[in-house]
């Protein structure tokens, strides 16, 4: 094998599998979102009949995206400031324990979703659960937590934010090892107090790593299916819990293709994900990191 050759044939197989497990599929869903098919049948072509049914009747379809847009708003901003706060208090105040404590917050994020699923539903379940048990020491009758939809939304909300603020205060972590301790110093002798060198070194300078754990927290959050699906499954509650009530997405798409046996439909509920996805991160972009001027 020659030395022009060689690179091209040892990078191949990566090519060859990303075009078999990548490339084929994203094209092979796209054809199929004009089609009619159940997946075992003959294949209709009906145009663009599916997205024309997502937008305008499908309620459920606005439905899960207000779902997902509830969920997402109110715990990806718990998320970042608890991730921050946890990230400088670490960095600040306990410099001796801040490896164990780090490990300790980060691990509820490499938890697996079946685990998460399963202590939700142990924890918040009407007659056994802990939370309740807690609440009648007090004299408070218990909640049905997972069977009234604001409720379960709040359930929801809470796993979300004790399971991936971890990952936001590891991005904070290492955006803060890059800012010179100098900076600090200085305002310290300027007599700037903690909260001064926070809001006018500490943030400033974190720019970049709010960009990309904005952006990253939204994409994930429209993506949301595993934790609420495996909850509420576990609970015997209908797909979506309690009048749908958390219902994402995603897990519209599971319904329609895996329940139904709608690949057709299902695949264009996935395309129109992935333009909201899209035009979400594209504004958001915009927003935070902010509009480049014109030279």
């Amino acid at each position: 094998m020659s030395k022009k050759s060689a690179p091209y044939a040892m990078i191949l197989p990566y090519f060859l599998l990303y075009i078999a497990f990548g490339l084929f599929p994203i094209l092979f869903s796209l054809g199929v979102s004009f089609t009619s098919w159940d997946g075992i049948g003959e294949m209709t072509f009906v145009g663009l009949k599916n997205y024309v049914r997502v937008f305008t009747q499908d309620k459920y379809f606005y439905k899960s995206l207000w779902n997902t847009l509830i969920l997402l708003g109110i715990s990806t901003p718990i998320q970042i400031a608890l991730g921050l706060l946890t990230a400088t208090f670490l960095k600040d105040f306990f410099k001796k324990t801040q490896n164990g404590l780090q490990l300790i917050n980060f691990l509820p994020y490499i938890t697996t979703p079946v685990a998460v699923g399963i202590i939700f539903q142990l924890m918040f379940d009407w007659k056994s659960g802990v939370v309740n048990a807690f609440l009648n020491l007090f004299g408070a009758e218990s909640v049905y937590w997972l069977g009234h939809a604001w409720t379960a939304r709040a359930v929801v909300i809470f796993m979300l934010i004790w399971k991936n603020y971890g990952y936001k205060m590891i991005m904070f972590l290492s955006g803060l090892s890059t800012i010179p301790d100098e900076l600090y110093e200085a305002a310290k002798i300027d007599g700037a107090s903690w909260w001064a060198r926070f809001t006018k070194i500490t943030i400033p300078l974190l720019k970049p790593i709010f960009v990309f754990v904005i952006i990253t927290s939204v994409i994930n959050g429209f993506k949301l299916f595993d934790e609420p699906q495996l909850l509420f499954n576990s609970a015997g509650q209908p797909t979506g819990g309690p009048d749908r009530s958390v219902m994402t997405v995603v897990m519209k798409f599971y319904d329609s293709s895996f329940k139904n046996f709608e690949f057709g439909y299902g695949s264009a509920l996935a395309y129109c994900l992935f333009l909201v996805i899209a035009v979400a991160s594209l504004v958001l972009f915009r927003v935070v990191n902010g509009k480049k001027k014109e030279d």
